[in-house]
């Protein structure tokens, strides 16, 4: 028999660690699996091992993560860190492999909490070296205390893009700009959500505080900005875009590209959980009850990978999934179910209440989501661009799965991940379609590459207590 835990949570960022929390409070038998060496996610990573030095500019709300990553230890969960998962079945058994040697768990209940990733950002040259995601450099800087050599151009959309930027502020990196493709007529747009934002105020003073910051260390703010491109033949040398109509270019030694950040979504789509179409930020999300749970029985999701709502909300998204998982068990009554979560569904509905105001100010801009260069790559892996996408479509293919037939757009290593959503956009503009009738790549095992001998290890068998 494969071991087999009350409640199997997959990723130990902040919703994950708080539903495990919580699990093994009200008596459950819990897994914990997590790709990284250590738990706290992307929001929390290396938490344990922070320098004091980097207090200040990491903040109260990474620093927050450390008493739950203790209270984590300090409990009788089962963790298993530096352990990837390539497949789940039906049956909820769940395999994972480790240093190349594979092992087969079985949850009654799956929670999956992995998070959310960076949008990619195909724009020219957007593959040189001296180009990377925003996110990419806080993680960076998290784990290995290490920022990027100035000058920096940072560009794109969203929150994290100020965050990073403040980073590097007070890590003394020179910023050449911040070029934001966000510009006044989203702010306006945004103004409809901002009742709801004021009970949240402390997130919009967190960013006028990081505003302030930038523009005291004298950062160049340009926003509105459009036609993006990287400068340079063999490595990044700066970065030109359009700005109320004029030209320009910045020297830059590194350029960080940003548009926001997307659900996770490869063990939900691997489980054919129903999901739904987000607008505001172009991106699927999983289709959730209040509790948390999929469409399909047994499976739940919490926090950034059931819809961009960040840390705080995801902790209180794990406490939920955790109470509900107990009582899907006969733990106890759905009546104390309802007791137990009430003051969590209340905080929860708060959490949420500021992200339309967020979402609408810092939409992913358009060229972002759809290519207009013909020469820009898309499927990185593959090396190909946004012209032979178009000349698939162009022949004929009208679905992510057609072009992928035709190009071999999605079968590397990240399997659709960094290219699947944007091959879809350019379906969808190409046909005048809705995007929710154009579909998706359909995410199939193993998860990640595996050699035919790691497959047929008998681990996967009876010798896997």
């Amino acid at each position: 028999m494969n071991k087999c835990y009350d409640m199997v949570i997959v990723g130990a960022g902040p919703g994950g660690l708080a539903a495990a929390i919580t699990a093994d409070k009200l008596g459950l038998s819990t897994l914990v699996v997590d790709e990284q060496p250590e738990p706290g996610g992307q929001l929390y990573r290396s938490i344990e091992r922070s320098l004091p030095e980097n207090a200040d500019t990491l903040g109260k709300d990474y620093l927050a993560g450390k008493q739950l990553v203790e209270s984590f230890r300090a409990s009788g969960i089962t963790y298993l860190p530096n352990n990837s998962v390539w497949n789940i079945d039906n049956a909820l058994n769940v395999d994972l492999i480790s240093a190349g040697i594979p092992r087969r768990v079985r949850g009654r209940r799956l929670l999956f909490s992995v998070g959310a990733k960076e949008r990619p950002v195909p724009i020219p040259n957007w593959t040189l070296p001296g180009v990377m995601g925003a996110a990419a450099a806080d993680i960076l800087f998290k784990s290995a205390d290490m920022v990027p050599e100035g000058p920096v151009v940072l560009a794109g959309s969203g929150p994290l893009l100020l965050l990073v930027a403040c980073h590097l502020v007070d890590n003394g990196v020179k910023i050449s700009a911040m070029v934001e493709t966000a510009g006044l007529k989203d702010y306006f747009k945004a103004m409809a959500y901002l009742p709801g934002a004021l009970c949240q105020s402390r997130y919009l003073l967190k960013g006028l505080q990081m505003r302030l910051k930038l523009k005291r260390a004298g950062v160049p703010l340009y926003t509105g900005c459009r036609d993006l491109a990287v400068l340079g033949k063999n490595q990044a040398e700066g970065l030109a875009f359009t700005c109320r109509g004029k030209l320009l270019k910045m020297a830059a030694a590194k350029v960080l590209l940003h548009e926001g950040v997307v659900p996770n979504l490869r063990f939900s789509r691997l489980l054919n959980c129903e999901h739904e179409w987000y607008d505001p930020q172009r991106y699927w999300r999983p289709a959730l009850d209040r509790w948390g749970r999929t469409s399909v029985p047994g499976v739940s999701v919490a926090g950034d990978a059931g819809g961009i709502n960040g840390g705080a909300a995801a902790q209180i998204a794990g406490h939920i999934a955790a109470i509900d998982t107990a009582c899907s068990l006969e733990v106890f009554t759905e009546t104390e179910r309802d007791r137990l979560a009430q003051p969590y569904l209340k905080n929860a509905h708060r959490e949420k209440l500021i992200r339309p105001f967020i979402d609408h100010v810092f939409p992913p801009s358009r060229q972002a989501l759809v290519p207009p260069d013909d020469e820009t790559i898309v499927c990185r892996c593959e090396e190909l661009t946004a012209g032979r996408i178009r000349d698939a479509i162009a022949k004929g293919a009208r679905h992510p799965a057609q072009v992928k037939g035709r190009t071999r757009a999605g079968m590397g290593p990240c399997q659709g991940r960094m290219c699947g959503a944007t091959i879809a956009e350019i379906i969808a503009e190409r046909y005048s379609l809705d995007i929710t009738q154009v579909g998706t790549l359909r995410v199939r095992p193993p998860l990640q590459p595996l050699s035919i001998e790691q497959l047929a290890n008998p681990a996967l068998g009876e010798k896997n207590e």
